[in-house]
């Protein structure tokens, strides 16, 4: 064979190989399509595996046993009251061998709603006994007790209360407390390791573990269905079980440090089905702080509306509602923060103080963390330009003055005083609270009472004195009901009085 006939041979061979082996290779990655290559890594987990992860050991005992400590048991009781629905008074032909009390309102007698006792969670905040939960956990109890881990017991007293934000500082007496140390909420990501501990369903100190899955969630809980203005939610949501009685305890990182206050779950039933949601520590410092030092919350507002992020697309089109990055300003009333600032309607606000914001939460978080008076910057695009301008935050009456912690009793526009006794025997009634002086423009005022209207009940609960008035007040937010009498007049009344309608 010639050697030019060898040559030829072994061409057509390396030809016909090459070509195989490419034609195979091709059948190949038509039958892998869609399947991920061994050993590539696509460009979004750049650098992820030069850090720890997930698969490396994980072991909660350091911060477990350094939190447990710091986390306490809140047992709350309700005294049983006395409850009237203002009949008239008729004669109980039973009273003789029953009591006049047996048949209760059957006969325009007073009704007992009996003794009411709960629990929930604390966490302890101070070495001197400052404990923070939620509001919904202390309110209108009538006696705190705070039961530590190592079972010592301390009767609690009520320091304030905020349920815009469901949070509340009680304080007992003691000293060498042990103490979480506050972490930072903003430094938490998605993904990242939390453990939960409080005392679910009247168990012992209980710890539980799971990672954070959002943030700057807004599940509506707040505003009691429109009772509470002026609501602040922007929940982390983590996988953590938390069940009832976990209200008020801590939500810790892996190092130990509080970065949670926990305040709810999303269940149909009522018990964990999978996500809890705990009010970020950057806003806890910032509520308990005000709390502790003017009895009251100083909260601050940019002064604009915004859209709700429940706001469907076909809303927002029938309302002119432009599409954009940021949180869209839907109006910027006379006399706010905003309009001072030159923020107009149709900006989309971008950044509060350097912090990106996408979303209505969001801004509501950062804000919350400031009082008025406070100096921030506010980042905008107008036009598709982007523009920053300094801003001082006002309370809601748009000052920046230091908002006085005033009771429930003092902010109803009125002056108040026991009915004489004379005069509920007269109308024959147990006692009441006698409407003197209204102020104009006042909740009382505004809920059309007249001056000589004698309150007997406050939503069901009989009050006799100005003492008791008081007491009844305490805990509620929104709407009250106001039964009572004019006194010459047979008919009772009943009025609702909105408590915040002077504010």
């Amino acid at each position: 064979m010639r050697l030019k006939d060898i040559f030829a041979i072994v061409a057509v061979s390396a030809v016909t190989s090459v070509g195989s082996v490419w034609g195979y290779g091709k059948w190949i990655d038509s039958k892998n399509a869609g399947m991920q290559e061994a050993g590539k890594l696509p460009v979004n987990y750049t650098g992820f595996f030069n850090k720890k992860t997930a698969g490396d050991v994980v072991d909660f005992t350091y911060p477990a046993t350094a939190a447990t400590p710091a986390v306490v048991h809140i047992k709350t009781k309700t005294k049983a009251k006395q409850v009237s629905n203002n009949l008239p008074k008729r004669s109980n032909p039973f009273g003789d061998l029953f009591g006049d009390d047996f048949f209760g309102d059957m006969f325009g007698g007073p009704r007992v709603i009996p003794e009411q006792r709960a629990s929930g969670s604390g966490v302890i905040i101070s070495e001197d006994g400052y404990i923070v939960t939620n509001n919904h956990v202390v309110e209108n109890a009538d006696e705190l007790m705070i039961t530590l881990p190592n079972k010592k017991t301390y009767k609690a007293t009520v320091v304030g209360t905020d349920p815009s934000s469901d949070l509340a500082v009680v304080k007992i007496e003691a000293r060498g407390l042990p103490y979480l140390v506050y972490g930072n909420s903003d430094e938490m990501k998605l993904g990242q390791w939390v453990l939960a501990i409080g005392y679910p369903l009247n168990l012992d100190v209980t710890v539980t573990a799971g990672i954070i899955s959002a943030k700057s969630r807004n599940i509506g809980i707040n505003d009691r269905n429109g009772e509470v203005k002026n609501a602040v939610e922007s929940f982390i949501q983590t996988d953590a079980a938390v069940n009832p009685g976990n209200s008020g305890g801590a939500l810790i990182n892996t190092t130990g440090e509080l970065i949670g206050i926990n305040s709810a779950i999303a269940s149909p039933t009522g018990s964990y089905a999978g996500y809890s949601y705990a009010i970020p520590v950057n806003i806890v410092k910032k509520v308990v702080n005000d709390i502790i030092k003017y009895g009251t919350v100083q909260r601050a507002y940019i002064g604009i509306q915004y859209v709700p992020d429940n706001v469907s697309e076909e809303q927002k089109k029938a309302q002119g509602i432009k599409e954009g990055d940021g949180v869209y300003v839907m109006d910027v009333p006379e006399g706010g923060a905003a309009k001072a600032a030159g923020i107009k309607k149709g900006d989309f606000i971008t950044k509060v103080n350097g912090t990106k914001v996408s979303s209505g939460p969001e801004m509501v978080e950062q804000v919350a963390r400031f009082k008025p008076g406070d100096k921030i910057t506010l980042t905008y695009t107008r036009d598709g330009n982007e523009n920053t301008v300094p801003l001082v935050l006002k309370n809601k009456a748009n000052n920046t003055s230091v908002v006085k912690n005033i009771s429930a009793l003092e902010k109803l526009g009125a002056t108040f005083e026991a009915v004489d006794k004379k005069i509920a025997a007269a109308n024959e009634i147990g006692g009441g609270v006698s409407v003197k002086k209204i102020v104009e423009g006042g909740p009382i005022h505004k809920s059309k009472i007249q001056e000589g209207f004698v309150i007997t009940a406050v939503n069901g609960n009989e009050v006799k004195t100005v003492e008791e008035l008081k007491e009844a007040l305490k805990g509620i937010s929104g709407t009250a009901y106001f039964d009572g009498i004019y006194p010459g007049y047979t008919e009772s009344y009943r009025y609702p009085v909105r408590l915040d309608a002077g504010e």
